[in-house]
C-alpha cells in the first residue's frame, strides 16, 4: 500500500464538488492551503492526504462523490505505475459482481475476513478470458475489504460497466499520452459505412475498443476481436468488453510483430492505426507473406496496416481504416497504391474535415478496401468524396457510398461532395488518391455571395471615412494613466493571470472576445477578488496586438475582468470615456510599430492621457470612434477579400468557375 497520492487541480475540485476555478481562489486566499508537491508552476499536484485533510477541515469534503472518493482510494492502493494493476483487478471484480450477483450477495454478507479468504477464487472464476497471467490477486488483505465493498456500492448505484468506465476516464486522464481514443462520430462513420452485417469484426489496433464497443449497437456482429500494442490498455479494453459481451476477444501485443490472431479471418476488419511510425519492423518483415501487393516502404507504415488488415479479411470482407493525407499521395507508397486500385481492392478514399478528429492538425481519410473473391465483378470505379466544408460530413459521406454501392459503373458526381472516377485516370506516374483533386468544387455560388459581401463592405468603408481637419494649435498638456490614477480621478486594474474562464455562472470577457469584438464569453465561479465590469468602463489588452480598446456597454456590464486585460474607470466628471478608450488605441499602435519583443506590451500606465474640456473630448471621441469602426470594416474586408481570391482562384483551376462570355 503506497501511503498516498497526488492530485491535480481538478481531482481536488470533483473532490469538494466545486469548479477549478474556486480551487484557484482557495489558493490565493488560504495561506494554509496545502502547498505543490510535483507537477508544473502551471499545472501542479498536491498531497492527496494533505488535501483531504484541509477539505476536512474547512468542511469541504462532504460534497465529495461515492465515485470520486473510491477513484481516489484506488490511486492511494498503488503508485501511478502499478495503478494499472489497480485498475484491472477492480475490473475483475467489477465483472464478478456483474456476471455472478447471487453469488456476490452470499459472500458480501460474511465478515470481512471470511470474504477475503473467498473472494480471490472466486473473481478468478468468473474473470476468465482477460489478457492477463493474474486478473486478481491470489490473496486478498482483510484490510483491503472495504474497497471491494465499495466498488460493489458504486456498481449497486451506475451498473458495473458504467462503474468501470468512469473508472476508467479517470486513468486515461492521468495517462493522456498512453493511448489516443477515436472520437464517437468517427467511429459512428465507420461503422455505418460497414453497413449492418458483420459476423466477426477485428481491429488490429483497438486502443480503449471504440470500435469494438461501437460495432455492439451498430452492427450484428458475432465475434469482436481486438489487439492492442500497449499492455495496459489491452488489459482494460478487455475489461471493458467483458462487461458488455461474452463473444469479445482482447489480447495485447504490436500486431505486425506478434499477430495474436493468425489464423481469423473476419468479414470486417476496421482500424485507426498509429501513423508516422518507423519502427513498425520493416527490417523484421521483408519476406512476411502479408505484403501481398508490395512489401512498405520504411516511411509507409500506414501501408503495412493497410495490407495487415487485408490479409485478416476474409475474401469478400471489408477493410475500412482511418489513414493521413500523406498515404494518398507519398511517392515512395505509390507502387502499392497501384495495386490496390489495380487488383479492385481499393473502393473507396472519403476525406474529413480538418478538426474531425481532434488533436490532428491535418485531417484524416477514411479508405475502404474489399478483399476480392472468386467471381466478384470487374471494378473499374472508385469513390472519392471531398466534404472538408460541409458540417453534415459524415452523413453525405454515409449516402455518398450508398449511392455508389448501388451501381458502382454509374457515372456519380455531385459538386462538393464525391466523385466516381476511373481506376484508370488514377493509375499515373504519381497514383494521387487525394479526394480534393477529383471532386468538383461548389465554388460557383460560393463565389457570387463572397462577391456580394465585399461589394457591400467596399460601400460601408465609404461611408466610413472619417472627416479630419488639420490642427493649428499645439499639442495638449498630457500626463499618464498612472498620473491620473494617482490624483484620484481614474482607477486601474488588471485581472488575475491565472483565472478559470471555462466554467461556472459568472461571466467573462475574455482576450479572444477582444479581438473578436464578440461579448463575454467566458464562464467563471463568483468570487469577491473578481473586477465586474460597469458601463462606461474602458478596457484595453496587455498584449498590444490583435484587439482595439472598447467601452462597456450596458448590456456587458456584471461580466468578470479576464487575464491580459486592463480596465480603466475614468471619473466622468474629468473624462469622456470614448475619449480614454481612444487614446489607449493610439498607446497601443504605438507599441505595436516597435515590433515583437518583450518590449511589445501595452503598459496602460505609461499611455498618455491629455486633459481638455469634457465638450473637446466628446469630439475627440466621436472621431476615435469613427476611426475604429473604419478599422474594423477594413479588416472584414480584407478578410473577405483574402477568401474571395481564394473561390476565384481554386474555381478558375479547377473548371467550377469561368469568366463571363
Amino acid at each position: 500500500m503506497q501511503s498516498d497520492a497526488t492530485v491535480t487541480a481538478a481531482d481536488i475540485a470533483r473532490l469538494a464538488g466545486v469548479g477549478r476555478a474556486a480551487v484557484s481562489n482557495w489558493r490565493r486566499r488560504h495561506d494554509d492551503f496545502p502547498e505543490p508537491v510535483g507537477g508544473t508552476a502551471t499545472s501542479p499536484s498536491f498531497s492527496l492526504h494533505e488535501i483531504r485533510e484541509w477539505l476536512n477541515v474547512q468542511g469541504k469534503l462532504h460534497r465529495e462523490s461515492s465515485g470520486e472518493q473510491l477513484w481516489q482510494e484506488l490511486r492511494r492502493a498503488a503508485d501511478e505505475v502499478a495503478l494499472a494493476d489497480v485498475l484491472l483487478f477492480a475490473g475483475a471484480f467489477l465483472l464478478f459482481v456483474h456476471r455472478e450477483p447471487g453469488r456476490w450477495r452470499e459472500l458480501a454478507a460474511r465478515p470481512d475476513d471470511g470474504l477475503a479468504a473467498e473472494l480471490p477464487a472466486a473473481v478468478r472464476s468468473a474473470a476468465t478470458g482477460l489478457p492477463a497471467d493474474e486478473v486478481f490477486p491470489p490473496a486478498l488483505e482483510p484490510a483491503h475489504v472495504p474497497l471491494a465493498r465499495g466498488l460493489a456500492d458504486l456498481a449497486g448505484e451506475r451498473g458495473a460497466p458504467e462503474a468501470f468506465e468512469f473508472l476508467r476516464q479517470r486513468y486515461f486522464e492521468l495517462h493522456k499520452r498512453r493511448v489516443y481514443e477515436t472520437p464517437e462520430p468517427i467511429v459512428r462513420l465507420v461503422l455505418a459505412l460497414a453497413g449492418e452485417e458483420a459476423g466477426t469484426l477485428f481491429d488490429p489496433a483497438c486502443g480503449s475498443g471504440g470500435f469494438l464497443l461501437g460495432a455492439l449497437d451498430a452492427l450484428s456482429a458475432t465475434e469482436l476481436l481486438g489487439q492492442e500494442a500497449d499492455e495496459a490498455t489491452a488489459r482494460i479494453t478487455a475489461v471493458r468488453m467483458a462487461l458488455r459481451t461474452r463473444n469479445a476477444v482482447v489480447r495485447a501485443g504490436d500486431s505486425l510483430r506478434e499477430d495474436a490472431f493468425p489464423g481469423v479471418r473476419a468479414d470486417l476488419v476496421v482500424t485507426n492505426p498509429p501513423f508516422n511510425d518507423r519502427n513498425w519492423g520493416y527490417d523484421e518483415l521483408i519476406a512476411d507473406p502479408r505484403w501481398e501487393y508490395g512489401l512498405p516502404p520504411r516511411m509507409e507504415s500506414e501501408l503495412a496496416w493497410a495490407q495487415h488488415a487485408l490479409a485478416h479479411a476474409r475474401p469478400g470482407g471489408t477493410v475500412i481504416m482511418l489513414m493521413p493525407p500523406a498515404a494518398a499521395n507519398r511517392r515512395s507508397g505509390r507502387r502499392i497504391r497501384g495495386q490496390l486500385l489495380r487488383s479492385g481492392v481499393l473502393r473507396g478514399v472519403f476525406g474529413l474535415p480538418v478538426g474531425a478528429v481532434p488533436n490532428m492538425a491535418v485531417p484524416l481519410a477514411v479508405w475502404v478496401m474489399r478483399r476480392p473473391a472468386p467471381g466478384d465483378p470487374r471494378v473499374d470505379h472508385i469513390l472519392m468524396v471531398s466534404t472538408a466544408d460541409r458540417e453534415d460530413f459524415a452523413e453525405r459521406t454515409v449516402d455518398a457510398w450508398r449511392a455508389f454501392r448501388r451501381d458502382p459503373a454509374a457515372e456519380y458526381d455531385e459538386p462538393g461532395v464525391g466523385r466516381a472516377v476511373r481506376i484508370i485516370d488514377l493509375l499515373d506516374d504519381e497514383v494521387d488518391l487525394d479526394p480534393g483533386r477529383y471532386v468538383q468544387r461548389v465554388a460557383d455560388k460560393r463565389f457570387a455571395t463572397v462577391r456580394t459581401e465585399a461589394e457591400d463592405l467596399l460601400s460601408a468603408l465609404r461611408d466610413a471615412l472619417p472627416s479630419l481637419d488639420e490642427s493649428d494649435g499645439r499639442p495638449p498638456a498630457a500626463g499618464t494613466f498612472g498620473d491620473h490614477a494617482k490624483a484620484g480621478i481614474l482607477a486601474l486594474h488588471q485581472a488575475p493571470m491565472k483565472m478559470e474562464t471555462e466554467s461556472g455562472g459568472v461571466p467573462v470577457l475574455t482576450l479572444q472576445d477582444m479581438v473578436s469584438g464578440s461579448a463575454p464569453s467566458g464562464r467563471t465561479e463568483e468570487d469577491p477578488g473578481h473586477i465586474l465590469l460597469q458601463e462606461g468602463d474602458v478596457v484595453a489588452t496587455t498584449v498590444a496586438r490583435g484587439a482595439v480598446p472598447r467601452v462597456i456597454a450596458a448590456g456587458e456590464a456584471g461580466a468578470a475582468l479576464g487575464p491580459h486585460l486592463y480596465l480603466v474607470r475614468a471619473d466622468p466628471g474629468h473624462f469622456v470615456p470614448e475619449f480614454v478608450a481612444g487614446h489607449l488605441h493610439v498607446a497601443a499602435r504605438a507599441v505595436a510599430a516597435r515590433g515583437s519583443g518583450a518590449s511589445n506590451r501595452l503598459d496602460v500606465r505609461r499611455a498618455r492621457l491629455p486633459r481638455i474640456s469634457l465638450d473637446d473630448q466628446r469630439r475627440h471621441g466621436e472621431a476615435f470612434t469613427a476611426l475604429a469602426a473604419f478599422e474594423a470594416t477594413l479588416r472584414e474586408l480584407a478578410e473577405t477579400g483574402r477568401e474571395l481570391l481564394g473561390i476565384g482562384l481554386d474555381g478558375l483551376g479547377d473548371g467550377s468557375l469561368h469568366p463571363p462570355a
